[in-house]
């Protein structure tokens, strides 16, 4: 018979033991909930949004360039490779798509593991864990007991609101890769240059392999630590029967000959980082962020017109340096001013400045040849190509929309429109001799300045299209004091055709003495192929969420800024200029030979080289110098032979490219050819030698011709 005192005893002790217990587990509970409090919702969960890449893209479809904090761009499972997701599976978590959450068998082991060797030797996360901890940072980072509590309170929240599919599409769309990239798609783009659907089972296992330590496994780095654990997770695929042994041998002995060691730049740099400003000053109006919201720009932009452009630029850019060198390395005094030899060598300056080597940052803007290029579509405004600097030595200062440079002779034609748009015939003649000039210096005291023609020759009278055909700057400056074309008038012309900056009303506008930029020039002469419509430059055309929604669609500013009559009459004085005038080397030396228009500009002491032109589709121009403005590129560097090159050689390939058909300039109803004398210029009676010329309607010659009248 027991004894009752011995029974009271083991019923105490049972009651503590469940009182322990039930305490431990309140404990624990209490213990969980508390944890609890700083991990997701099950809102959160079920509302994934992580940071993504935003992408521009060009007109016909090509990535030019991301923005990003975090380096991910999201692809949905179907899309990446089964070899891939069973990589990921094989070597961090084989029994994924049996747990829920939480491995106990992996947890066991760890226990063993640890405890036998005094240490935390031995990880127990699942790859839902893994997924937990990158997703939300509220699980946190730190190796300690709290943080695995988190994750597997988060992992196990995830597994009841995803499927393992959807878990594995969201891990690898997470997960760290090195270098910047997060994501699988980033990462193959990254390391092999290409999309995640294209990998190859080696490059899927050098990618897995990557993920326990993606510092210490980089193939850029440590290709031999790359291979050998790439091996490793082919040997788990084979081991695990996803790939037979042949394929595991076949790929361990592959050499990492696909990586790319060095990221590709964008293409078109200086068009992006111009997107980019663009877009930081519409994040807060569209409440997006651009760098986080995975976004699509889609641009204006062209990019074989834009590979087409930086060819092009390339070539006259080594042609001009070439020629500058030689200018400076026959002046020592100059060269050693300014490559600064009391400091460098000159022989490494030299090799420096011949290409073989980089040249030093504090020498660049006075010894490189720099550039801008831009070409647009007349009709829209739409930003086809854009250059802002040598594509060799890319910096942040954007040439093209940031440099305010003399125009020189491409300003004429300003000067020209003005006197058409005041009525003017293109048969107005005007005395081709010296005049003087009021200008004021820097210091702000005037001083005499007596302008020549660019071969400094003079002559008798001379009609419009003669003066702009040969660039006579004796003409531009009669127009501009015989009120022809008023400097006042002249500037608001400017204005009205998207010039912004400070055009100075004096006489010595008319040879392109107040600064403009590169793209409002460009523009302003797309406004003459346009029919006197002037499209404002636009680069973005719509943007896109990364569900494809449009967030915001941008459309061509347009305003009417010219007659017709008045652009067309511009246009054909600016095609004699091409056929047979100072750009006449575009057609017989560069064979660019469909109907176009363009001008010639170079400034006071060879500083700068300017050509701009246009056909009916495509308007350009490109500007060449140095960009310390008082170091010129030397005698005889002029926009022909400067700048021109550029233009001609783009504008051909670009037409063909796009295979353009021919177009001639549309004449408008206003203007009408007429007979007129080839030598007055006046009506002509019978013994006069003819010529046929066009004029605005009401501004043809009613004078008769009085030299070759008959007895």
């Amino acid at each position: 018979m027991a004894n009752p005192s011995t029974t009271i005893h083991v019923s105490r002790i049972i009651r503590r033991c469940l009182a322990v217990i039930l305490l431990g587990m309140i404990a624990v509970l209490g213990g969980v909930l508390l944890l609890s409090k700083n991990l997701p919702s099950f809102e959160q969960l079920e509302n994934f949004d992580p940071d993504l890449v935003t992408r521009i893209y060009s007109v016909d479809g090509k990535v030019l360039n991301e923005l990003f904090i975090q380096k991910r761009v999201f692809v949905e499972l179907d899309k990446i490779p089964t070899h891939m997701q069973n990589a990921v599976v094989a070597s961090e978590d084989r029994r994924f798509y049996d747990h829920w959450g939480l491995s106990l068998r992996s947890v066991a082991r760890a226990v063993v593991v640890n405890t036998l060797s005094m240490s935390y030797r031995q990880g127990f996360s699942t790859l839902t864990q893994q997924l937990a901890r990158n997703l939300y940072k509220s699980v946190g980072f730190e190796d300690s007991i709290v943080r695995k509590i988190k994750e597997v309170i988060t992992a196990i929240q995830i597994e009841r609101t995803y499927t393992k599919d959807e878990i594995l599409e969201m891990y690898l769309n997470t997960v760290h890769f090195g270098h910047g990239t997060y994501g699988v798609e980033a990462a193959t783009k990254r390391f092999f240059g290409k999309e995640s659907k294209n990998l190859t089972l080696d490059e899927s296992a050098l990618l897995v392999g990557l993920l326990p330590a993606p510092a210490s496994y980089s193939p850029i780095h440590h290709p031999d630590r790359a291979i050998r654990r790439r091996n490793t997770v082919l040997r788990l695929l084979r081991d695990q029967a996803y790939i037979s042994k042949g394929e595991f041998e076949e790929n361990r002995s592959k050499t990492l000959e696909s990586v790319q060691e060095m990221t590709k730049r964008g293409m078109a740099p200086y068009f992006t980082e111009y997107i980019r400003r663009i877009l930081e000053k519409e994040d807060e109006v569209l409440n997006v962020n651009i760098y986080r919201d995975g976004l699509k720009i889609y641009t204006t932009l062209d990019s074989r017109l834009q590979s087409i452009a930086e060819d092009a630029v390339m070539q006259s850019i080594r042609d001009v340096q070439d020629r500058l060198n030689r200018r400076l390395f026959n002046n020592q005094e100059e060269f050693e001013n300014l490559a600064f030899l009391t400091i460098y060598p000159e022989d490494t300056v030299k090799m420096m400045m011949s290409g073989e080597r980089e040249l030093y940052k504090d020498l660049r803007d006075k010894l490189l040849v720099q550039c801008a290029f831009v070409a647009l579509d007349p009709k829209t405004g739409g930003i086809l190509a854009l250059i802002g600097g040598r594509p060799d030595y890319h910096d942040q200062f954007n040439r093209a929309v940031q440099a305010k440079r003399q125009p020189g002779s491409v300003f004429k034609p300003f000067v020209y429109t003005t006197a058409l748009d005041n009525g003017y015939p293109v048969t107005e003649q005007l005395l081709n001799q010296p005049v003087v000039l009021n200008v004021q210096n820097v210091d702000g005291t005037w001083v005499k300045w007596k302008p020549q023609n660019y071969d400094g020759s003079t002559g008798g009278l001379t009609t419009l299209r003669e003066g702009l055909r040969k660039s006579m700057n004796l003409i531009s400056v009669r127009m501009v004091q015989q009120n022809i074309a008023p400097s006042e008038q002249v500037k608001r012309m400017a204005k009205r055709m998207g010039i912004t900056t400070d055009i100075r009303a004096v006489d010595a506008l008319a040879l392109g003495t107040s600064e403009v930029y590169p793209l409002e020039i460009v523009s302003a002469y797309a406004a003459f192929a346009n029919k006197g419509v002037y499209s404002k430059p636009f680069a973005i055309t719509r943007i896109e969420d990364r569900y494809g929604n449009v967030i915001k669609n941008y459309y061509p500013e347009r305003k009417e800024v010219l007659s017709a009559e008045t652009a067309y009459l511009m246009t054909n004085l600016l095609q004699t200029v091409m056929d047979r005038g100072t750009a006449g080397s575009a057609r017989w030396k560069y064979k660019f030979n469909r109907p176009a228009a363009g001008k010639t500009g170079t400034t006071q002491g060879w500083s700068d080289a300017w050509f701009v032109g246009f056909t009916p589709q495509i308007a350009a121009g490109c500007w060449f110098g140095v960009d310390d403005f008082r170091v010129p590129l030397g005698p005889g560097q002029d926009g022909s032979r400067a700048a021109l090159p550029a233009w001609a050689r783009f504008m051909r390939v670009a037409h063909d490219t796009l295979d353009l058909p021919i177009q001639n300039f549309v004449k408008p109803e206003g203007i009408q050819y007429k007979e007129i004398c080839s030598v007055t210029k006046k009506s002509p009676l019978p013994a006069c030698p003819i010529e046929k010329e066009i004029f605005k309607v009401g501004t043809e010659p009613t004078q008769k011709c009085k030299v070759h009248r008959t007895g």
